[in-house]
């Protein structure tokens, strides 16, 4: 026969067997198409998603090719966060081939897109690197809290308050960033990088970022490209030369070799570090960077 103590300590370990899986189902699942996105998903969502990110740290989206296993992924997902703007090429067939019912949510929606030369230089296309401008991150936080709630209504107060304290630092690295590029001098606020990626911080912060032409994440330039880039440089007396987690650096060291150059660290733009490298959140990625160009212009 039970005690009234057994019975209590019966009625709790009940309690414990029906509250565990109820939390672990009250989590959403959720899918972002890159790791930067994934990333501010995550501040957004808090401990009331489990995010899953089809293209982790270090990986390259305008080439990513998805596996079985994203489809799964997309087809057990319930919301679906890409950036838009034409930067995930390959997600509108993934999407088509997992067969998901998952609500697709534009991170990008609302902001006005600028245009940037397309690799094959046959006339323009929206830029999809939209998340270099603070700024614009401040939108992808909204639509992903929109998103968010829009699924999870019983999560709104949760949503609304990780967004507001996280547009709370985005407004300070916003300052951050501001404040550290405007003591680089003018004239000196001209680097080559791999790829056209920091278009968005450009138009922002006041630095003028040179892609090497003809070279895009998959392709390498020709020695005639080569040899354009390197008399413009010269010219242009651009004082740094820039390479990029996701691209191969020996472009990069053969210009600077060239051209008296400074080689720059490592930059991130479409990608985050690893966790314990120098960018493993979008917050620590633009500082990063910016500590880069300083260290490289500013000497």
């Amino acid at each position: 026969m039970l005690t009234r103590r057994g019975l209590l300590l019966l009625a709790g370990s009940v309690g414990l067997l029906i509250e565990t899986p109820v939390l672990g189902q009250d989590r959403m699942n959720v899918v972002a198409t890159f790791s930067i996105l994934g990333d501010l998903v995550k501040n957004v969502g808090g401990d009331r998603v489990e995010v899953s990110t089809l293209v982790g740290p270090n990986g390259d989206v305008h080439v990513y090719l998805p596996t079985p296993g994203d489809a799964r992924k997309l087809a057990a997902a319930k919301v679906v966060f890409v950036n838009g703007l034409g930067l995930e090429g390959w997600v509108t067939r993934l999407i088509s081939a997992s067969s998901t019912k998952a609500s697709i949510v534009i991170a990008s929606e609302g902001i006005k897109p600028r245009k940037m030369k397309d690799e094959h230089d046959t006339g323009d296309v929206p830029d999809a690197h939209a998340w270099q401008s603070v700024a614009n991150a401040k939108i992808y936080v909204a639509n992903i809290r929109d998103g968010l709630i829009a699924l999870d209504p019983a999560g709104k107060a949760s949503y609304d308050a990780n967004a507001t304290a996280y547009l709370g630092k985005l407004d300070e690295l916003e300052k951050q960033v501001a404040v550290t590029i405007a003591k680089i001098p003018v004239d000196r606020r001209k680097i080559i990088t791999t790829h056209d990626a920091f278009g968005y911080f450009s138009d922002a912060y006041g630095m003028t970022f040179i892609a090497p032409e003809g070279v895009s994440t998959d392709a390498e330039p020709s020695a005639k490209d080569l040899a354009k880039i390197i008399t413009q440089i010269k010219m242009q007396k651009i004082p740094a030369v820039f390479m990029e987690n996701i691209t191969d650096p020996r472009l990069m060291e053969e210009i600077a070799r060239e051209t008296g150059a400074t080689t720059g660290g490592t930059l991130y733009s479409d990608a985050l570090s690893d966790p314990s490298g120098p960018a493993g959140t979008y917050i620590d990625m633009m500082r990063h960077n910016v500590s880069e160009f300083t260290k490289a212009l500013t000497n």
